[in-house]
């Protein structure tokens, strides 16, 4: 009897999940989840397969209700075990996930079992024999599909085979019952199958724990690769895997505890002409002493800011412990006078600033992701606006964000065709005040957006890529309308970093300048410091195959950035242009006066032309004339015109000047 009652409980062993192994629990879960979906797969569709089969010939309830009820049971269950895959649970949950399984399973097969039974008798021997193959086909899918829970498969195996095989074989029919012993065999070798493969599987299970026993032993060297794996080599401080983790510990405590916190992105500025001009042995100095200053800086704010080197010359800053506007303005402060102090190198000192981004939580944003988002448009807007200082992320900029995705979205859907106008400006021989070529500005008369700025939609059209389209159709545009004017009068055209970095960029230039019969003599690029920083190799090559056709190459914006001197003596320069910034308190800021007295010198030194931006008032005029600008722009002259305005103003131009040398002729002067 002792035996008897072992060997009941054996076999009920057999029929139940069990709780003593978490880790082959937890395996059964996860090889489970994958595998479940797959099953009612394969009775959705072979049941479908059959109520279509013996819809002219069953109740309509028996072949189209009571299947939809059998589906949408089942699809319910395939959406849960689906979900699953990206849900974290603890062991418990995943035992008593299996256990609703292990229960459910012998009622849902039960319900499809009573169906099928419930269909044979309407059919015909073609219908018949398909319930005998549903059947079959579903039990062999069963067993497949249930091997990680084998408790499951047994039970479900069970509840149809035994039913199966006593209803075939009542029916008296020969072929039938041939089909129920044959079914009966079958199963029983694909149970076998079952135990082996269950055995196995316990095995490997049990072969992953003694594993990660062994890996346990090595923990201390586990820990020490984690350690070197989340610190920056250079430099010491934390990496960029660190700085997020960080970030997402501080959020997790803010969101607890209800307090503030802040990211802050931190970008040298001027940090890639020297890596550049001096080598990367120098350049690794620079951040490294800058790395050290930032140290110095935060370790004096205690535990409440974590500090880590994100790549290149950028850092990030979790600063937590309720920050207000004031204490970031005021880290920010203190950062940027230290960065900006002197390096001392072997050979020569320099100079770095940085600009920084703030994003407050929760005001900016509510996760850690986003948050880190607006701290780099916080930064991006310092670098351009106030550069040298340190943004805090505000509503303001907010909106800035929306409007620059919108102009985005509907950058990438614009016909450039259609919506891009061009605008003329003359250049201005500062001499002759006669008109030597014309510059080309951008205009896009958007459909939705209506006239959206260049300084808005250019920067667009770089982050989103379709930069190189549109400069190959203002391009193409812009020589059009060239090749009306007169033969003496060059045409200037501003090209990014990604027309002269890119591989390809420069062959399309070529190609558009060859098809639009305009001497390359009269065409002009221009390029700005940024440009030519961004990849210089290749932007040095780019600008030799443009040279080598006859262009003209202008450098913009000088002395606004922070591009080498050496990086413009090696360019083979026709032009250096003197930012508006400079021109406008020309007269009235003796530090303007200076900077483009020794760009002018510059330009003769080096035997370029300097070209002022920007002139709006005579007395501008003048003063870039006494200190040898050769060329001017501004509205002074005239506002950026359309392209068939261009002929008037030139027809115009020569009037005015034939009439000027009539009277001076006249008077004798």
């Amino acid at each position: 009897m002792r035996d008897l009652r072992r060997d009941l409980a054996r076999a009920r062993e057999l029929f139940r999940v069990p709780a003593d192994n978490p880790e082959l629990t937890r395996a059964q879960f996860l090889a489970f989840s994958k595998q479940v979906p797959l099953l009612y797969f394969i009775l959705i569709t072979n049941s479908i397969a059959v109520a279509y089969t013996f819809l002219p010939l069953a109740p309509a309830w028996l072949t189209i209700s009571t299947p939809a009820l059998l589906t949408s049971l089942t699809g319910i269950r395939t959406i849960w075990w689906l979900r699953q895959r990206n849900v974290v649970l603890d062991d418990a949950e995943i035992l008593r996930n299996l256990r609703v399984t292990n229960r459910i399973a012998g009622p849902i097969g039960a319900l499809f079992v009573v169906w099928s039974f419930a269909l044979f008798p309407y059919g015909d021997p073609f219908a018949k024999g398909q319930i005998a193959f549903y059947m079959a086909v579903t039990v062999i899918g069963i067993i497949f599909c249930l091997m990680h829970l084998r408790s499951a498969a047994l039970i479900v195996t069970l509840v149809v085979i035994v039913p199966f095989v006593i209803y075939f074989m009542a029916t008296r029919e020969h072929a039938l019952q041939a089909i129920a012993v044959n079914q009966l065999l079958v199963s029983g070798a694909m149970v076998t199958v079952l135990f082996i493969y269950y055995r196995d599987f316990a095995d490997l299970v049990a072969s992953r724990k003694s594993l990660l026993a062994e890996q346990a032993a090595t923990q201390a060297l586990s820990d020490e690769n984690f350690r070197l794996a989340n610190l920056d080599s250079l430099t010491d401080l934390p990496n960029r895997r660190r700085f997020f983790s960080e970030l997402t510990r501080f959020f997790a405590d803010a969101e607890r505890d209800g307090t503030r916190l802040a990211v802050g992105i931190i970008d040298l500025d001027g940090f890639k002409p020297i890596n550049d001009t001096y080598g990367h042995t120098v350049g690794d100095r620079v951040l490294i002493e800058a790395a050290r200053r930032l140290g110095e800086v935060c370790d004096g704010c205690g535990p409440r800011v974590h500090l880590a080197r994100l790549g290149g010359d950028e850092f990030g800053l979790v600063v937590g412990d309720n920050p207000t506007d004031e204490d970031l303005l005021a880290l920010g402060r203190q950062i940027t006078d230290r960065i900006k102090l002197p390096y001392q190198l072997d050979t020569a000192h320099t100079g770095l600033s940085c600009s920084m981004g703030f994003a407050l939580y929760p005001r900016s944003a509510t996760a850690a992701e986003p948050l880190y988002e607006c701290a780099d448009y916080a930064l991006y807007h310092a670098k351009r606006h106030v550069r040298g200082g340190a943004v805090i992320f505000s509503s303001e900029l907010e909106a800035e964000i929306r409007s620059r995705s919108v102009i985005e979205h509907m950058l990438r859907t614009a016909d450039f065709e259609t919506e891009m106008q061009l605008a003329f400006q003359p250049i201005i021989d500062v001499r002759s005040e006669r008109t030597r070529g014309f510059e080309v500005l951008a205009r896009w008369q958007s459909p939705k957006l209506g006239l959206v700025s260049p300084g808005d939609f250019i920067p667009a059209a770089e982050r989103t890529g379709v930069i190189r389209a549109l400069t190959r159709v203002l391009l193409v545009k812009a020589l059009a309308a060239a090749a009306t004017w007169p033969d003496d009068i060059r045409i200037s055209f501003n090209l990014s970093a990604h027309d002269i970095c890119s591989p390809d960029g420069i062959l399309h230039l070529i190609s558009a300048i060859e098809a639009s019969g305009v001497a390359a003599g009269r065409i002009e690029f221009e390029i700005t410091e940024t440009a030519v920083t961004y990849d210089f190799s290749r932007a040095e090559h780019s600008i030799a195959a443009l040279k080598a056709m006859g262009c003209g190459i202008s450098l913009d914006d000088f002395g606004t950035g922070y591009s080498s001197l050496s990086h413009v003596h090696r360019l083979p320069l026709d032009k250096l242009k003197v930012d508006r910034s400079f021109v406008a308190d020309i007269n009235s800021n003796p530090i303007s006066h200076k900077i483009v007295k020794s760009l002018t010198g510059l330009c003769a030194d080096m035997e370029i032309a300097c070209i002022g931006e920007g002139v709006e008032t005579e007395a501008q005029l003048e003063s870039l004339r006494r200190l040898g600008c050769d060329f001017v722009q501004g509205y002074y002259f005239a506002k950026p015109m359309p392209a068939d305005a261009v002929a008037g103003f030139l027809a115009e131009e020569r009037r005015r000047v034939s009439e000027t040398s009539t009277q001076k002729r006249a008077t004798g002067a």
